[in-house]
């Protein structure tokens, strides 16, 4: 993806956020369990790679943010996948004549195939060349172990072809025909190429898409269904709005046949309906010995329409990931697949207690007892005949105030509309999320995920997901029932609070 524009000031719907010391969790917009820039900016995660016993993270950081510009790799580890260790920066920026390094992806090569060792790890990664400007794909490489790395060339490993857009290397081992695949984000189309020791690259073909715009970040990996049918899946992040479709992840299912990737169907897949799930990234599990049956995943939580405006920037810092999910395959019924989500159960069990409603009939609205501004709620809902029914969140006490998540069984879709409380859209364009769903079924299961600037929904075990930004006053905390047009029963309402962060500096 691009490197970082400078800042512009934040602008949300009648809000007007108090300077706040960063230091007291209890009044600060940083979050308590996702991923944050310890100071300054982040954007894209690059894709997290498992060895000596942690995942190691890296992503685009700009130290000099909001008065100057460039990115670098900065470095985190985890062991869980929600408590995080900072690492400090790991390629930085402007320390060779190809200026600052933008995206890519770091591997472990095992056997040495590049010439650096068993078990250097190699990444390529975007840079603008020092000559044309143009985006060019370079190799760095690290033999500490991922703590620094080392430009083996000024010289690109894949020149510019001549396209403008030429960028977001994502490399993957395939075993079948033994090489070295990259896939590239070119325009609209993502270019495949190969190589047996990552230096010599080869285009074999590319994939064109239509009416998602510019794609980036693509993704290509292989995973099993539970009904045991293998799919190879090809995922970009892109821009559907053109045509009503979310700014999110787009994937295809399909078969890779070790130089092009034919999918089953022409029109993408969405991995998240939401506003701000961009420049996602899968991996896998580094402890699993099966690394087919499922993968993780995580995205940047902001979206390039907005992305300085946040009131974070009052604590000296813009950037915020989403929570990692796990996905897996699923068959759909028709003879296609689809990815689904769940959060990680280790985030749940870092939870500090747990509150519980067995049931509450509601007709109108009905106010819970309990507050917060971070936590995890579970919830079923039936209903027999109504128009709309759903949860009013981060709601102030005057109730004017909230975001809400909620089934429109009236239009046949669920949503989320954080219209009446702060969010980061100086347009006002992007405030309701929407994505079909099967009313007739008269149930949902809803699991969200709360947190200081963020909410995040899992609908009837992740079928369809929406992760947003929100930022309401601080002090904005309610939860409230809510069905229109008849009466509606929530059942199995389980809210598990996150009073402390999860993150390590």
């Amino acid at each position: 993806m691009f490197t970082i524009g400078l800042a512009a000031h934040y602008s949300g719907r009648d809000h007007n956020p108090k300077e706040v010391p960063a230091s007291h969790p209890n009044l600060t917009y940083r979050a308590n369990y996702h991923f944050t820039a310890p100071d300054k900016w982040k954007n894209d995660p690059q894709r997290p790679i498992y060895f000596d016993g942690a995942y190691h993270y890296y992503y685009l950081y700009n130290r000099d943010y909001p008065t100057g510009n460039g990115t670098e790799w900065r470095h985190a580890t985890s062991v869980d996948l929600v408590h995080w260790t900072d690492e400090g920066v790991a390629i930085p920026k402007y320390t060779n004549p190809n200026g600052d390094p933008w995206s890519g992806s770091v591997i472990v090569d095992e056997t040495g195939t590049a010439g650096f060792g068993k078990g250097a790890l190699v990444a390529i990664v975007t840079q603008p060349s020092a000559g044309s400007g143009q985006q060019e794909q370079y190799l760095w490489y690290s033999t500490d172990r991922g703590q620094t790395f080392t430009a083996y060339s000024s010289r690109p490993v894949l020149p510019n072809p001549g396209t403008p857009d030429f960028r977001d290397p994502k490399i993957i081992w395939d075993d079948f025909s033994r090489k070295w695949i990259m896939t590239l984000a070119e325009g609209t189309k993502i270019g495949f190429y190969e190589s047996p020791n990552l230096k010599d690259w080869h285009y074999t073909s590319g994939f064109v898409t239509e009416n998602i715009g510019l794609v980036e970040c693509p993704d290509l990996y292989r995973m099993r269904a539970d009904d045991g049918t293998y799919k190879w899946v090809l995922g970009v992040s892109a821009n559907g709005k053109s045509s009503g479709k979310p700014n999110t992840y787009a994937y295809w299912t399909g078969d890779f046949d070790g130089k092009a990737f034919h999918p089953d169907l022409q029109e993408p897949l969405w991995l998240d309906y939401g506003y701000d799930w961009y420049g996602a990234v899968t991996f896998e599990d580094g402890i699993s010995r099966d690394q087919t049956s499922h993968r993780y995943a995580l995205a940047w939580m902001n979206n390039w329409d907005y992305a300085h405006n946040t009131p974070t920037l009052r604590e000296g810092f813009n950037g915020m990931d989403s929570i990692v999910r796990q996905i897996e395959l699923k068959p759909v019924g028709d003879g296609t697949y689809h990815l689904v989500s769940q959060p990680l159960e280790a985030l749940s069990q870092m939870a500090d207690s747990t509150v519980s409603y067995q049931q509450i009939d509601v007709n109108g609205s009905e106010t819970l007892p309990f507050t917060g501004n971070s936590y995890e709620l579970d919830a079923d809902i039936t209903w027999s005949e109504i128009k709309n029914v759903g949860l009013r969140l981060r709601e102030s006490s005057d109730k004017n105030r909230h975001v809400d998540v909620g089934v429109s069984v009236k239009g046949g879709y669920t949503y989320v509309n954080r219209a009446y409380t702060g969010h980061p859209d100086k347009s006002e364009e992007n405030l309701e999320s929407t994505a079909p769903f099967d009313v007739s079924k008269k149930k949902v299961h809803l699991k969200i995920f709360v947190d200081k600037t963020s909410v995040e929904v899992f609908i009837d075990d992740g079928t369809i997901v929406y992760s947003s930004l929100i930022f309401p006053e601080l002090n904005d905390q309610g939860i409230t029932l809510f069905s229109e047009g008849g009466t509606a029963i929530f059942r199995n309402i389980v809210i598990k609070p996150f009073y402390k962060t999860l993150l390590t500096s």
